[in-house]
């Protein structure tokens, strides 16, 4: 398997002390991320590596955990204005996540048909579930209707942060906002959880992009926000490879947690364990390990 490359790009400029988002700034982060990854000279150009304007694209952001330590909506909507300048129709542009609950809390506003693009949770009306039940390795699930029907591709919009029964949330464990019982799946750090469910053809296959939010990182005690282990990090993480991603998600965690004093995640048992399973012959989704990746990292400002 040939190197995966991976792009980390940071702007102190990015969020304030208050937390608050310049979408200008982040907008600069995400062409230059984009641009980096894919060798093209116009982001438009680099957008159609992953995507047609025909295309039907979802994109699964991570808001559990409210307002504080969920995917920021000015980084699905600057992605949303660059697919648009690329020729993709708003209609065709699905912001989504489990409920409307949790989306309204992170700072999304619903919208099923207005301008813009689409943005609502399986939990609307005539969404739900479908009624296949899909069967991997170790997982049997029902997967969202905006997964499965509403869209042909789909971007990936986790955020990074510790996760005390997972070792850390990131791009796969982000997924299993798709199905419909992931509480079935938490045992034993989520392994081999989370890469069966990130294999299956069905999901592998149709995510084509990775973007996480590292504009805040929730490094201890997550996923829920705690203030006194949250580091204002003012980065993005993107890349193909669901494994490599990962991977250096992991490390940058653990960088946090060394420079405040906190032990590594594998040192107190809590190490993201389906990272390594997902990279195994078995699953062979991805590159593990720094050498095998081709990580580059930009620093904008």
């Amino acid at each position: 398997m040939s190197k995966s490359r991976v792009i980390v790009v940071r702007h102190t400029r990015v969020s304030d002390k208050s937390g608050r988002v310049d979408s200008n700034v982040l907008s600069s982060m995400l062409s230059a991320g984009i641009l980096k990854l894919t060798q093209e000279k116009d982001t438009s150009d680099g957008l159609s590596h992953f995507f047609n304007p025909t295309d039907h694209i979802g994109m699964k952001t991570n808001c559990l955990s409210g307002k504080n330590s969920s995917t920021h909506p000015e980084l699905a909507y600057a992605i949303s204005s660059m697919l648009g300048k690329s020729g993709v129709k708003n209609k065709n542009i699905f912001i989504w996540d489990r409920s409307n609950r949790e989306l309204k809390e992170a700072g999304f506003k619903i919208n099923t048909s207005g301008d813009g693009p689409r943005c609502f949770g399986t939990d609307s009306y005539g969404v739900g579930y479908a009624e296949k039940l899909y069967t991997y390795k170790n997982i049997g699930s029902l997967f969202s209707r905006i997964f499965i029907d509403f869209t042909d591709t789909q971007i990936n919009l986790p955020v990074l942060k510790d996760h005390t029964l997972a070792g850390i949330t990131c791009g796969m464990k982000n997924l299993f906002g798709i199905i419909h019982n992931p509480n079935k799946y938490h045992s034993n750090n989520c392994d081999p959880y989370v890469a069966d469910l990130s294999s299956m053809p069905l999901v592998k296959n149709k995510i084509k992009l990775i973007i996480c939010d590292c504009i805040g990182v929730q490094y201890n005690a997550g996923p829920s926000f705690h203030p006194q282990w949250w580091e204002k990090y003012d980065g993005i993480l993107m890349g193909t490879d669901q494994v490599a991603v990962d991977f250096v998600g992991y490390t940058i965690l653990d960088q946090i947690r060394a420079k405040s004093g906190l032990p590594p995640l594998k040192k107190i048992g809590e190490e993201p364990k389906y990272i390594f399973t997902a990279a195994d012959v078995e699953h062979n989704l991805g590159n593990v390990d720094l050498k095998n990746i081709d990580l580059v990292e930009l620093k904008l400002d």
